[in-house]
């Protein structure tokens, strides 16, 4: 929760800062919802001693995992303060990969083309890049 207040009061500060840049306002929009995520995803593991699959995503945060796994302690109403996994920016899903390839789990967004690669408004947004 503070984390999430945190960043809230972050989003003050940076928002209106790129209110005439709408795909640098997009990209920082991914950035904080993918560390909010990054958040949920250490909470779950608390509870339950491993992060979700693959297979159980994203959605094993506001939904118990009915696949795989399932978690004998997972926190009742889930991970993420408003109950449903956001969409990126663009509108496309999150990619969760767990194990990840750069780490324990990865999160991406494939900016605005929606596809993995790019520059400018398509860079790839991920978890092992955000400081």
């Amino acid at each position: 929760m503070v984390v999430i207040i945190i960043l809230g009061i972050l989003a003050m500060y940076v928002a209106p800062k790129l209110m005439g840049r709408p795909d640098e306002a997009k990209q920082v929009r991914a950035k904080m919802d993918i560390a909010a995520l990054e958040t949920a995803l250490k909470l779950y593991k608390l509870d339950n001693g491993l992060y979700p699959s693959t297979e159980q995503g994203l959605t094993a945060l506001v939904q118990t995992p009915e696949s795989g796994i399932i978690p004998k302690k997972w926190r009742q109403g889930g991970y993420l303060e408003k109950g449903k996994v956001p969409k990126d920016p663009w509108g496309n899903d999150y990619v969760y990969l767990a194990p990840g390839l750069k780490g324990d789990f990865d999160i991406l967004s494939y900016g605005a083309d929606g596809v993995p690669g790019g520059e400018n408004e398509n860079k790839d947004i991920n978890n092992w890049d955000i400081d």
